[in-house]
């Protein structure tokens, strides 16, 4: 039997085991066995757990199932491959078919009949999308009386019908609430190419990112905003500090809403610019970013256009993005 095996029969003998039970056990060292523990993560022969110095490692339960999907065609499989994601209840990020034999075996739902129903979903959304970004000005139109904004683009939508948040809606709740600075920079390297792509189309001058209301010791904002690379370009705009701090996502009325940021997002910046680019993270009705636009015209110091970029928006309401 060779190592690899041996170390398979070992895992499977004892459930979970750390790297420093599986070299004790062959009589190697760490550095040999780590020469074999990334091929069989890379097989997915098994899973691991935790972060160093404490990882866990187990066998796949998942990895017959997997190999029993090719029949799923390598077009639909490419599809999930690219769109699916997830984060477990036990803190696991899974991608692709992984993810999604996962979130049906949870469901208890058939892989093929579901795989070509998700397909089928992602082609209704995916109608919205023109050079990949969705236009949420008409939503925005239907919403306010006055839009101050002239156009306004979601690079996702949160959440879809019956499979729950997308990919990035599901990279955006958890690089917030659990503060993953990693999945975060991930983020950052889905956004980056669509605001470059922005900034040239509309010759962007000044780049103003929307301040958070939840205090966090790592602001997800602020970390997009240096890793745009984009500080020349960057608009003072900042969130007024008031008695108690009230988030948007817990009104839910538009009307509150609107009062909410008209009366504490103040944009302070002096220069002028020709055309500017506001970033939030998330949309839902959209009034932060229109009220922010509308104090940045009335301040006048924007003689062109301004342009909203969320990194994901709602496809109805905004009560669906309650949670970011």
């Amino acid at each position: 039997m060779n190592t690899q095996a041996k170390i398979i029969s070992y895992i499977k003998q004892r459930g979970e085991v750390t790297g420093a039970e599986i070299a004790s056990y062959l009589g190697i060292t760490r550095q040999a066995l780590y020469r074999h523990l990334p091929t069989l993560l890379r097989l997915k022969a098994i899973t691991k757990i935790g972060k160093p110095p404490k990882v866990f490692y187990s066998i796949n339960k998942e990895l017959a199932t997997i190999n029993q999907e090719i029949e799923l065609g390598e077009i639909k499989k490419r599809k999930i491959g690219e769109q699916f994601f997830l984060i477990t209840p036990s803190g696991e990020r899974k991608l692709g078919v992984e993810a999604f034999i996962y979130w049906c075996d949870k469901n208890r739902l058939p892989h093929k009949k579901t795989a070509v129903e998700y397909i089928k979903t992602l082609e209704k959304y995916e109608q919205y999308k023109k050079n990949g970004l969705i236009s949420g000005l008409q939503k925005m139109k239907n919403t306010f009386a006055n839009v101050y904004l002239d156009e306004v683009f979601y690079l996702d939508f949160y959440s879809i019908e019956r499979f729950g948040k997308t990919k990035l809606g599901q990279l955006l709740l958890y690089a917030k609430q659990s503060q993953n600075l990693d999945l975060m920079k991930e983020i950052i390297k889905i956004v980056k190419p669509k605001v470059s792509e922005i900034i040239k189309k509309y010759k962007i001058d000044g780049i103003g990112f929307i301040p958070p209301t939840v205090k966090r010791e790592r602001q997800l904002m602020k970390i997009l905003a240096t890793g745009l690379s984009e500080k020349n370009r960057a608009i003072f705009i900042e969130k007024a500090k008031t008695f108690v701090v009230v988030p948007q996502k817990t009104l839910t009325k538009l009307e509150d809403r609107i009062e909410n940021a008209s009366k504490t997002i103040m944009v302070t910046e002096t220069s002028v610019f020709k055309n500017i680019l506001l970033i939030d993270d998330a949309v839902g009705s959209g009034s932060t970013l229109n009220e922010t636009a509308k104090k940045i015209k009335e301040r006048g110091i924007c003689k062109g256009k301004i342009i909203g970029l969320a990194l994901v928006g709602s496809f109805k309401g905004f009560d669906v993005i309650s949670e970011v």
